[in-house]
């Protein structure tokens, strides 16, 4: 039996970005931010129809571990999504757009919250199906091994979709095939309205990859420089040609599963705990304000860029037209 590789587990980031890169990573995870804020008022005035899952809290997931993206690699995730678009560089006017069913939008009004594509920024989904994602993220990695382009997939799921077999078989097809896939367990304490402890026989999730041969890590999903430095690491692993990594990101959703979730299983002083005590935005304000990277007339200004960019995204989300009633015939396969 193969040795079991070592399950790694970053006690901080280090220094593992210049300030000015730290700057970019508060500018992101603020975008986010603002923008999910927006998108919630939007779905509460019945702009955007059909799910719609916010990221809020979970910010410096998807913007530690997209800094150490390449041109060319893949990312797909489930159906809370938004955040990863926009740590894609996709549009935000475009992601807006899609989710108020515009023909502007990224899946031409089609596809919503849950469901939009950018080929050119190697965004494959947004994917409804709780961990349909993750074959799909195997495959991609499967394609850049086959083509020989360097690339990698980075395939983020969460806590309540590691318990699905499809996972699994996933798991043994990459470590079989040294696939460069990074497997992301955004571990935010609950899968739907159900925490961890009642519905995971086994809440550490980073072990689940060892069955597999594969290298595990556990890394605080709520400190962007410490995503960072498990995602430098990880990445050059894989990019060496070692396999896969399965890293769980332990990370915290502020609001409630969809904009239907009251969130009503939890207690009022547990979310006012990690707002308070772990915010990643707040978190990472006060490392730059320490080294002097960026004072508070900077940071105003920055949030107010924030804003200005959300709002006109939401302007052009509303004043875009629907799409054409021929659009129904488009884009779908006949047998």
């Amino acid at each position: 039996m193969a040795k079991e590789k070592p399950i790694k587990k970053p006690s901080s980031g280090g220094n593992v970005a210049k300030p000015e890169e730290l700057v970019k990573f508060y500018r992101d995870m603020l975008l986010i931010r603002r923008f999910e804020e927006r998108a919630g008022q939007l779905y509460g005035m019945g702009l955007i129809g059909g799910f719609c899952h916010l990221y809020i809290g979970q910010e410096a997931v998807v913007v530690g571990l997209q800094s150490v993206a390449k041109p060319g690699d893949s990312i797909v995730t489930s159906y809370r999504d938004h955040g990863h678009m926009l740590a894609c560089d996709m549009d935000p006017k475009g992601v807006m757009a899609e989710l108020t069913g515009r023909a502007t939008g990224y899946s031409k009004g089609k596809g919503g919250s849950m469901h939009m594509f950018s080929r050119e920024k190697g965004f494959y989904g947004g994917h409804g199906i709780v961990a349909a994602q993750v074959p799909i993220g195997t495959g991609l990695a499967f394609a850049h091994k086959y083509k020989k382009d360097g690339g990698m997939s980075f395939t983020y799921f969460g806590d309540g979709a590691a318990n699905q077999g499809q996972v699994y078989e996933s798991f043994n097809m990459a470590s079989l095939w040294h696939l460069p896939v990074l497997y992301v367990i955004e571990n935010n304490k609950y899968a739907m309205g159900t925490s961890v402890a009642r519905g995971s026989a086994s809440t550490d999730f980073v072990h689940r990859g060892e069955p597999y041969n594969m290298k595990c890590m556990s890394v605080d999903g709520m400190d962007v420089q410490a995503v960072r430095a498990a995602g430098l690491e990880a990445a050059e692993y894989i990019r060496a040609g070692n396999g896969p990594v399965l890293m769980e990101v332990h990370t915290y959703r502020y609001r409630g599963h969809s904009m239907s979730d009251p969130a009503k299983y939890r207690t009022k002083e547990e979310l006012q705990k990690m707002r308070t005590e772990h915010d990643p935005i707040d978190r990472l304000r006060a490392v730059l304000l320490d080294m002097k990277a960026i004072d508070e007339d900077g940071f105003k200004a920055m949030d107010k860029e924030i804003k200005d960019i959300v709002l006109e995204a939401a302007e052009f989300s509303q004043t875009s037209p629907e799409p054409d009633p021929s659009e129904l015939w488009t884009d779908i396969l006949v047998a």
